[in-house]
């Protein structure tokens, strides 16, 4: 395979993962992973530094598009997309277990949803409080 194409979701933010042949490179809507906090470049890296340690040397570029959410829930959704292209473009099912062992939201999407709100209530759960005197 030379060209790949693979979503992930957290939230309201989607990424869009694309992987091809290369040298290791990871671009983040079109910029290097270093214009991202440290925390956020360790979490984005989190399924690399797996997929290093079960299949030794990355021999692919990674291109993520992520629109939507905030900045951590599109993290997430690159975090989700990475692990997902990297399995499904070497297609080794030990580096899957290992993701799966690591930490299951690398390869399932979380669900969780903010609550709607619910009629005749500005909130999810909690109520207006009413006095009766």
């Amino acid at each position: 395979m030379n060209n790949l194409v693979v979503a992930g979701k957290r939230k309201t933010a989607v990424a869009k993962a694309t992987i091809v042949d290369g040298t290791g490179i990871i671009t983040f809507n079109k910029r290097p992973l270093t214009f991202l906090s440290n925390l956020q470049q360790l979490e984005i890296n989190e399924p690399l530094i797996i997929a290093r340690e079960v299949i030794g040397d990355l021999k692919f570029n990674i291109s993520l598009n992520v629109k939507g959410g905030g900045s951590s829930a599109q993290v997430e959704a690159a975090r989700l997309a990475i692990a997902r292209a990297i399995v499904k473009f070497t297609e080794n099912e030990d580096l899957k277990s290992a993701f799966l062992a690591y930490d299951r939201n690398l390869l399932v999407a979380d669900t969780r949803r903010k609550e709607a709100c619910k009629p005749g209530d500005s909130k999810a759960r909690s109520m207006r409080q009413t006095s009766f005197r």
